[in-house]
């Protein structure tokens, strides 16, 4: 039957008629075996893409309204260019500032600044200076006019290029501009940024994480083993 879509086995991926009854059978003792396996409760949409980074995003064009906001909705959204988001609510002190200004940095949090980053997100810029309360160092970026966290880790220069309505938050969709790393964490033989000295936070619904050892290297799962026998 040449008008048929198929999937391997000749068979239409939209249309179970396709299948005999014998392969109807088969198929759903299958599917009925593997629930039996795994139990699933059933619960509403929700965010629940966890963990998360823990991000303190700082913004500011000038010391008189420079500000921090701790940020888990953040990510990559393009290699080449580089580009990255946070989405952040509108009655944030930081939105109005962040939209006029168009620029932030992203700033990576480790164990020390864990009080620092959970602080960060619960007190309002309106009513302190964050900096100062919380005791870091505001230095202005190479690139943007966003003052960078001098105690964190790495620090991600952003410049906006699209602010996105999606509800409860809006999406500031930049581009990454520089990049600043403490030379503390750059490993000397290598050249790369030293994650386990680093000693990066993650955030987890409602709770801050340290990271645990690593378990494989990209590509491990299908990587040849050395064969030492000649």
């Amino acid at each position: 039957m040449q008008n048929r879509l198929k999937n391997g086995r000749g068979e239409s991926p939209h249309c179970v008629n396709s299948l005999t009854p014998a392969e109807t059978r088969t198929k759903d003792f299958t599917m009925d075996r593997q629930e039996s396996k795994h139990k699933k409760v059933q619960w509403k949409p929700g965010t629940l893409i966890y963990p998360l980074p823990a991000v303190m995003v700082s913004c500011g064009d000038n010391e008189d309204n420079y500000n921090i906001l701790t940020v888990s909705w953040v990510g990559t959204t393009c290699t080449n260019p580089a580009m990255c988001y946070i989405s952040v609510r509108p009655e944030r002190h930081s939105y109005p500032i962040i939209k006029e200004t168009g620029e932030f940095v992203i700033n990576l949090t480790n164990e020390a600044l864990a009080k620092a980053t959970d602080w960060c997100g619960v007190k309002s810029g309106k009513d302190f200076n964050k900096f100062k309360e919380m005791h870091l160092t505001p230095i202005a970026g190479q690139v943007v006019k966003a003052p960078i966290i001098a105690e964190s880790p790495l620090n991600i220069e952003c410049r906006v290029k699209q602010i996105i309505p999606l509800g409860s938050h809006d999406m500031f969709l930049a581009e990454v501009v520089n990049v600043q790393a403490d030379e503390t964490y750059i490993a000397p033989e290598t050249g790369t940024f030293d994650l386990a000295k680093a000693k990066l936070i993650a955030y987890n619904h409602g709770e801050y994480f340290r990271l645990g050892e690593a378990i494989g290297k990209f590509g491990w799962s299908v990587r040849k083993k050395k064969n030492n026998n000649k």
